[in-house]
């Protein structure tokens, strides 16, 4: 794989600084078009072998090109705020947004390869790393992004060379380090499985561009170059093709009876059962979460429903039993320009909790797949590929140990109508009910159909749904609470 990167490319002095004048400019130009047309970001990968010139190439595309629209960032040692979220957390919150472009070094390619080579994982693993890195990028790119993904090469014998040279040289053996003597003692086991790497993950949408690095000149145009080439490209189309959906994606219920049609919605509590259970399930969740073994947890509830199924009333009964530093609530409405320049999953990554805390979302990721469906603020091929990504999400979330419950709060149409009725004509509710409202209700059917969807693709084993019966608020409340507590136990057991 990397023997035309072993062959000594090299460009001319005079070849050099004639191409270079044309490139800047070219580079500079596109980089503006880029940002003027704000409509997908740039990530450029950057791997391979020390002393291959990755910093150096980096350097030179910061002179070439406007830095400001440039971010570089480098991920070689986690910090303790990102070692308490899941790995992906630190590379979510730094992908730049529409019109611009990031430089990763130490990224995902580089922290699996390292811990494959040093031992700290066996190939069963890096082959699961492989399948989420191309998952992950799979999900960049059908959002918009446009990815770059260099490997810098130098053969075992141009490395050794490039070690001798530097040590010898007084004025430059500054620029060695123990990463680089390392490099040449693993260098074999570090080519074969960085050749594994490139070849599960150069997609078309995702290709990888190998660089022969022992000659600046050659190396530093080959990039530029290619860069150019594919921002170029990319500009130049005005509508990015999309994968297709399947012609028949989803199967409507030929008896016209749904998921939701399944729950008794006459469930109820009296007051003096509410007021029992109620204080119970509240003194339950306040010990589980103070908890010694909630110290390897997170927890993170995410709260879905029928407007005006008592989403806020619920929400307010867990954390009644909280001291408020305990907890974060997170209402998600509308996206702002910020989030709209990102993937859809990013606003929701920004809000993952660390170790030992408890997030709660009123509303979530999962308006991909009803609001956004239904209304049509997407294509149905974006909230068709959403399952998936939603599945994988909440997988890397769970593999961490984040204990995701998911509660579906449910009432019939009927009452539904009372409640809004009852807004209306009380003078501190009123701000609840908006026109919006009633115009989901009239797509009342519209909803069902996505909820059901939504949730026999997205309620799994690891992250299943609760349903919860909410005709009566007061069931409704008791069953968040236990299923919370419930779900916290069963995490703790399988610690031991």
């Amino acid at each position: 794989m990397f023997e035309s990167a072993e062959i000594g490319h090299s460009i001319d002095k005079e070849t050099y600084e004639r191409e270079v004048i044309e490139l800047r400019e070219a580079l500079l130009e596109a980089q503006y078009e880029l940002k003027r047309q704000a409509r997908f970001p740039v990530i450029i990968l950057i791997n391979g072998i020390e002393g291959a010139g990755k910093g150096e190439t980096v350097k030179l595309l910061n002179e070439w090109m406007d830095p400001r629209l440039i971010q570089v960032d480098s991920f070689l040692w986690p910090t303790d705020e990102e070692l308490a979220r899941p790995p992906q957390w630190r590379f979510w919150r730094r992908l730049p947004p529409k019109g611009r472009t990031a430089i990763f070094f130490g990224n995902w390619y580089s922290q699996m390869l390292h811990a494959r080579v040093n031992g700290d994982i066996k190939s069963s693993r890096l082959d699961v790393a492989i399948d989420a890195a191309e998952r992950f990028e799979r999900m960049l790119c059908d959002e918009g992004a446009l990815i770059f993904k260099f490997w810098f090469h130098l053969s075992k014998k141009q490395l050794k060379e490039r070690l001798k040279t530097l040590e010898k040289d007084p004025q430059r053996s500054w620029q060695l380090s123990e990463i680089d003597w390392l490099q040449s003692e693993v260098y074999d086991k570090f080519v074969r499985y960085g050749e594994r790497v490139l070849r599960r993950t150069s997609r078309d949408y995702a290709p990888w561009y190998i660089v022969e690095g022992a000659d600046e000149r050659y190396r530093s145009l080959t990039v530029g170059r290619t860069i150019l080439e594919g921002l170029q490209a990319a500009l130049d189309v005005k509508d990015r093709p999309r994968r297709q959906p399947h012609a028949a994606p989803l199967v409507a219920s030929l008896d016209n009876r749904g998921l939701l049609d399944s729950l008794d919605l006459s469930l109820a509590l009296s007051k003096d059962q509410y007021k029992t259970q109620l204080a119970r399930e509240q003194a339950r969740l306040a010990t589980l979460i103070r908890d010694k073994r909630f110290r390897q947890h997170s927890l993170l509830a995410v709260f879905e429903g029928n407007d005006a199924a008592g989403k806020g009333g619920a929400i307010r009964r867990v954390t009644d039993a909280l001291d408020p530093r305990q907890y974060h609530i997170v209402p998600i409405a509308a996206p702002t320009e910020e989030e709209r320049a990102q993937p859809y999953l990013w606003r929701f990554w920004r809000h993952m909790p660390a170790r030992r805390q408890f997030t709660i979302f009123d509303r979530s990721w999962y308006g991909r797949v009803l609001v956004e469906r239904v209304e049509g603020f997407c294509p149905s091929a974006d909230w068709l590929r959403a399952y998936s990504e939603i599945n994988d999400f909440e997988e890397q979330l769970v593999e961490f140990g984040i204990v995701v419950v998911k509660f579906w709060l449910a009432i019939d149409k009927d009452t539904q109508y009372e409640r809004f009725k009852e807004r209306e004509s009380i003078p501190f509710k009123r701000y609840k009910i908006t026109e919006e409202d009633w115009r989901n209700r009239d797509k009342w059917d519209q909803y069902v159909d996505a909820v059901g969807d939504m949730v026999d693709r997205t309620s799994t084993e690891i992250a299943p749904w609760t349903l919860v019966e909410a005709n009566d608020k007061r069931f409704a409340r008791v069953k968040v609470l236990r299923t919370l507590n419930d779900a916290l136990e069963a995490a703790f057991d399988k610690d031991k």
